[in-house]
């Protein structure tokens, strides 16, 4: 069953990483509803921003650990596709590592 992990917009600016088995579509809804409280309960509506599917659940929890730690700019950066301005905040946050792949890897 395919994965994916998403990022939503909610209503005050602020951004939530999560990943899910079920629909984009129903997960939005799920948040929007308020179905399971948490973060997004109180920022509501809620609108998705990003989504990268996967083949394992496992990967898609991997990368929502990952995206998790992204600071706001990482994360914007994703969200326009814009590979060479996540490559330098990569780069600037530690440079002594090597540069990672900028698009999300599966496994």
């Amino acid at each position: 069953m395919p994965a994916h992990v998403y990022i939503l917009r909610c209503r005050d600016g602020s951004y939530y990483v999560g990943s899910t088995r079920d629909t984009l579509e129903r997960r939005a809804s799920e948040h929007n509803a308020g179905t399971f409280g948490g973060y997004t309960a109180a920022r509501r509506p809620v609108v998705l921003a990003f989504s990268q599917p996967f083949d394992r659940i496992i990967d898609a929890i991997a990368a929502e650990r990952r995206l998790k730690g992204w600071s706001r700019a990482k994360k914007e950066a994703l969200m326009r596709g814009d590979y060479d301005v996540l490559r330098a905040l990569a780069r600037g946050r530690n440079r002594s590592k090597k540069t990672p792949h900028p698009e999300l890897v599966e496994g």
